[in-house]
């Protein structure tokens, strides 16, 4: 049951990470890096590591979102 759960947790990082690349639209980019950053958390956890799968989801799913969701709030859409 590990394997499997660990196996499927790699292939929705493949999948986040592959789409973060080749998404045009910046929110929907921002929103997968964000659902990537969770997923390396919950990696981190089940190799044994729960400090570095706190700080993975405080920053790279808090903050770094937070912080590309004000820049993409500060620039102008040009249709």
């Amino acid at each position: 049951m590990n394997e499997l759960l660990n196996v499927l947790l790699l292939l929705f990082l493949i999948v986040c990470a592959i789409g973060v690349a080749y998404i045009r639209d910046l929110l929907s980019a921002v929103i997968l890096f964000s659902s990537f950053g969770l997923i390396m958390a919950i990696i981190w956890q089940q190799l044994s590591a729960p400090d570095v799968a706190m700080v993975e989801a405080a920053l790279g799913t808090g903050v770094a979102a937070l912080l590309m969701i004000a820049a993409i709030s500060k620039t102008k859409r040009v249709e």
